[in-house]
This record gives structure tokens, sequence and C-alpha cells, in this order.
């Protein structure tokens, strides 16, 4: 339900968006040109749809490759319904011995982490007209270029230089223009601005 309402929310944003985009130029502030330095990211949190490599020392048996499931839980060789979300690899390695216990004497536990999802607060998510709208999880000093990179560009479609980025900033939520197509089209570098954890990018679409 919750995955619902944000689709809707975001739904009637573009609409809106693409509304100020006719009527006139964008009413929301720039962000400043990337510096190439911005770093954002903390330790890696697992999240559900994480596949996690689980290597218990000397034992074959219990070691395990497992998906970690859409309620932020896994299951294992003698681990039903253990809670791995929001949780560090390195501390989910040592809940896992402290469970572990109970069974094997003494375990040695280590925790990879292989297709990333990221937690939902630490993905960017890019709506509208991108050739390949997608969520994505942040690394330190990525630029809006980078995320234009992944993305594949704009569609034929897009209004890019009306490009609006809604960011929480000290728990409030603003709206940033940025000028995709200044960056992607002309190479106007000035256009290129640093991304943070959680950002939602909306491309509207050019209706003229």
């Amino acid at each position: 339900m919750i995955v619902k309402l944000r689709h809707i929310f975001l739904y009637f944003l573009v609409s809106s968006l693409a509304l100020v985009g006719c009527a006139s130029r964008s009413p929301y502030p720039e962000l400043p040109t990337s510096q190439g330095n911005a770093q954002y990211s903390t330790k890696y949190r697992i999240a559900a749809g994480d596949s996690l490599n689980i290597f218990v020392w000397r034992n074959p048996d219990v070691s395990t490759t497992v998906t970690v499931r859409p309620d932020g839980f896994l299951t294992a060789p003698l681990l039903e319904d253990f809670p791995a979300a929001e949780k560090t690899p390195t501390e989910l390695a040592r809940d896992l011995e402290k469970e572990l216990s109970t069974y094997l004497r003494d375990p040695l536990v280590t925790v990879m982490v292989n297709g990333f999802v990221g937690a939902y607060e630490d993905q960017i998510r890019i709506v509208g007209e991108a050739t390949s709208p997608q969520a994505m999880l942040y690394r330190d000093s990525m630029t809006l270029l980078d995320v234009m990179i992944q993305v594949g560009g704009l569609t034929e479609f897009a209004d890019g230089n009306n490009t609006v980025i809604i960011r929480n900033e000290d728990g409030e939520r603003k709206l940033y223009k940025v000028r995709i197509e200044d960056l992607i089209r002309d190479g106007d570098i000035t256009a290129n601005v640093d991304m943070k954890p959680g950002d939602i990018m909306i491309i509207p679409e050019d209706w003229f």
C-alpha cells in the first residue's frame, strides 16, 4: 500500500511539474556546481532483495547463499526468520555468531553482499523521461552526470532543463532545479551537481 501511495504521489508530482514547465520557467532554485568530492554515504546497510554469502568457518553444511526477504528477514540452515535488513554485513555476522553458538562451538561467520539493492534511504530514484527510469544505490562523489550515464540519458520527449530534484534536508523536503540538457547535450559542466542518498529526480515531458 505504501509503495502504491508513493507511485501515486510521484505521478501527480510529475504531472504538476510538467504544467509548471509549460507555463513558465521553473520556480525552484538551482543546486551549486559539483566539485567532485561530495561524500554522504555511510557503511553499507543490508536491504530486502540483497543476496548474501554467509560463510561459517569449518562448517560447510551451514555456509550458504541466501536472499533477504521483502520483510527484511532471512532463512538459512539452523536459522529461521532471522532479522537482516538495516544491519551492516559485520553487524549481521556478529549476530549470526551469537545465534549459531546455540548449535555450534565458537562459530566464526563472514557475511558478503552480492547484487546490492540498498536501503530505501540510500537509493537515488529517477522517474519520468529518462531512457531507463530506475532506482540506484548512491556511491560516494556521485554526480548528476553519473546518474544520467546509468539511466541512458533522456528520451526525445524530455524537458531536461526543467528537471527537479526532491531532497530531504534537516527533515524538510526541498525542490531544486537541474539543467540536464545543458549538461549532456551542450556539455555545460556547470550544470553538473552533486547527488545525495534519498534524492528523487523527476524529469518532465516537454509538451511543445
